[in-house]
C-alpha cells in the first residue's frame, strides 16, 4: 500500500520561513516524478514545486524565488523549503507521487497525501 505523509504545517507569520516534509512508502519514488500542490479556502487546487527523476525542479511562479523543493531518494522523502511565506501561501499543501513517469504530466494518476495545513498571519 503506498503512502505519502506531509507534516511540517503549522501557523506562522508573514515573512517566516517553514519546511514542509513528505515520507513515502509502499514503492520507490526515485525513479518518478514528485511534486507539492496546495488548495486555498475557496480556492481550486494549484501547482506549487515538483522534482523529476533526473531532480529537475521546477516551480509556480507565484513562489519561484521563495520556495525550494528537494527529494532524498534513498530515503524516499521529498521536502519543500518556504521561506518569505505570505498570507496567500496559505493553503492545505499536499504531496504527489508519479505512478507512470519521470516528468509531471497532468494526465498522471499521482499518489496523493492526506495534506498538512499551513496558515500565515499578517
Amino acid at each position: 500500500q503506498v503512502q505519502l505523509v506531509e507534516s511540517g504545517g503549522r501557523l506562522v507569520q508573514a515573512g517566516d520561513s517553514l519546511r514542509l516534509s513528505c515520507a513515502a512508502s509502499g514503492r520507490p519514488f526515485s525513479a518518478y516524478f514528485m511534486g507539492w500542490f496546495r488548495q486555498g479556502l475557496g480556492k481550486d487546487r494549484e501547482f506549487v514545486a515538483g522534482i523529476n527523476a533526473n531532480e529537475i525542479t521546477t516551480y509556480a511562479d507565484s513562489v519561484k524565488g521563495r520556495f525550494t523543493i528537494s527529494r532524498d531518494s534513498a530515503k524516499n522523502t521529498l521536502a519543500l523549503q518556504m521561506s518569505s511565506l505570505k498570507p496567500e501561501d496559505t493553503a492545505v499543501y499536499y504531496c504527489v507521487g508519479g505512478r507512470y513517469y519521470s516528468n509531471y504530466r497532468e494526465d498522471e494518476e499521482y499518489f496523493w497525501g492526506k495534506g498538512t495545513v499551513v496558515t500565515v498571519s499578517s
